[in-house]
């Protein structure tokens, strides 16, 4: 089945974004797309057809407004039609799509603008008591007495900034010009553009920080993105008209590739609310507590590693979590797409028993990282360095934690995973996080900032003979710090910054 311009009407057969847009609309027409159920505003939906209108008008009007192939386009949206719309009017006309987190701080949002040289930024107006209208002022001063046409060295490529609402500095621009200025550009001249967008050509670039480092832009190509949904559709069984909640945050890869976009084009719907799975007792990259596990649902498959870098999740296990392994799934299975190996420090492959970085190639992962060298971050065989340490137990690969995060201490190597499971399996802790602190005698001292469960009260030298049964004696912590959730240092990427609480714990115990 084909439609007028010669392009599938199967959205499972699109190649490139613009083809399952147009595909799903009329595949699926006026069936509900996605749902968002409000708590600071009021609820909103779109369906498949409208999703289709109401981007390609969007996108007529960023044409008219010079925007194109390569234009990079950044916007502020929380999960739900306004998400979509806006990543789809930026890559049906081939521009690079830059979704910004709702959670981003001043000083962050500046970095991010400089750094992913956005030509354009598009703002919902507030979400959750947020208005990021001020948010952009707060980070960008001089908004409050420039002209719509942007001149800023702190973002010299920035020349245009969109939301809504009557009391908008004069910097900014009105949502509502882009949709007049769609009047100048017809309908034939968006599909000839549309055609024109390849599968190797970039459409989306995600914006994340590891605990240690500085935000980077990790590229995506739309063949890949449509490879991607296709496979996540099919493996957890997305169906026409099924309902489904989003539970983290599209402007990362796990709310885009796990929801977003298989559900578009399966045509499922996706269910919204302003709040997702984003916060300290969920944070990416930590040991998370049973109850808080369950938060995350339990259903198969049990998803172990994956990262923005190979839009999501590349692994999956037979089991939820394997004994004395707590940080994700055991690695019993590669999906579609992805070569992986886990290789020593000159990387080649390591055996049966032995331990390494989880190195990834293959069709799905990242082309590269915007403005850094490929050969940073890639080996001369083109598999991407992740950082991942595991273990290779026969057929079955453990995580044991990330490479900057081992701590070194009286000349032996700790795995703070595995300290915080002990921690974390005692009566009245609830999260834990071991650091290292430089120390003159041991190298690295190892201590833990502790978040008690509601109620409970910590005896730390209760704590620290309990541990002493059960970890060899150099795996212990030797101080302890009773901390509240509210403490623990978040990065606007939703991971708990270590780097943070090396600093929090240096300067309560006295040794910063």
């Amino acid at each position: 089945m084909t439609m007028q311009d010669g392009v599938s009407a199967d959205p499972f057969a699109a190649k490139t974004f613009p083809q399952m847009i147009r595909a799903a609309a009329a595949a699926y027409g006026d069936e509900v797309a996605i749902v968002l159920q409000g708590e600071t505003i009021p609820d909103e939906s779109a369906t498949f057809a409208e999703l289709d209108r109401d981007s390609a008008e969007l996108a007529r009007g960023l044409l008219a407004l010079g925007v194109g192939k390569g234009s990079r386009v950044g916007f502020i949206y929380g999960n739900g039609p306004g998400f979509a719309l806006m990543l789809a009017a930026a890559g049906r006309i081939g521009a690079v799509a830059v979704p910004i987190s709702t959670m981003i701080r001043a000083n962050e949002l500046v970095r991010v603008l400089r750094q992913s040289d956005v030509s354009c930024v598009i703002v919902q107006r507030r979400f959750l008591n947020t208005d990021y209208v001020e948010r952009l002022c707060e980070a960008l001063p001089g908004l409050r007495e420039s002209s719509p046409d942007l001149r800023l060295p702190q973002t010299p490529y920035l020349r245009w900034i969109a939301s809504t609402g009557e009391d908008m500095p004069p910097a900014f621009r009105s949502l509502d010009d882009i949709r007049r200025a769609a009047a100048s550009v017809g309908e034939e001249l968006l599909r000839e553009v549309e055609s024109e967008v390849h599968p190797t050509d970039q459409m989306v670039e995600i914006y994340t920080s590891g605990s240690m480092a500085l935000p980077k832009g990790v590229k995506h190509l739309h063949g890949p993105v449509m490879f991607r949904a296709n496979f996540m559709r099919k493996i957890t069984e997305v169906t026409r008209g099924k309902e489904l909640g989003a539970y983290l945050p599209m402007f990362w890869i796990g709310g885009l590739m796990m929801y977003l976009m298989p559900d578009w084009m399966a045509g499922a719907k996706t269910i919204c609310t302003e709040r997702t799975l984003s916060n300290s007792r969920v944070a990416m990259g930590s040991v998370l507590a049973e109850e808080d596990m369950k938060l995350m649902g339990q259903s198969k498959p049990f998803w172990g590693l994956g990262m923005s870098e190979t839009l999501g999740p590349y692994s999956y296990g037979d089991e939820l979590r394997a004994p004395g392994y707590p940080m994700c799934a055991p690695m019993d299975h590669w999906a579609d797409g992805y070569e992986v190996r886990v290789a020593d420090e000159n990387d080649r492959p390591v055996g049966d028993g032995g331990t390494g970085e989880v190195q990834v190639r293959g069709y799905p992962v990242t082309p590269g990282l915007h403005k850094l060298e490929r050969a940073d971050y890639f080996t001369a065989d083109g598999f991407y360095h992740t950082g991942d340490m595991a273990l290779v137990e026969g057929s079955r690969v453990h995580f044991i934690g990330r490479n900057g995060d081992m701590i070194k201490t009286a000349g032996s190597n700790v795995a703070p995973a595995e300290v915080e499971m002990e921690m974390q399996a005692l009566d009245g802790i609830h999260n834990a996080y071991v650091v290292g602190l430089p120390d003159k005698e041991r190298g690295q001292l190892l201590v833990a900032a502790v978040v008690a469960r509601d109620g409970a009260r910590l005896d730390f030298a209760e704590i620290e003979a309990t541990l002493r049964k059960r970890l060899s004696s150099y795996k212990v912590p030797r101080a302890y710090v009773e901390i509240s959730r509210e403490e623990v240092p978040m990065l606007h990427s939703n991971k708990v910054s270590r780097r943070l609480i090396e600093a929090m714990m240096a300067e309560k115990l006295g040794r910063a």
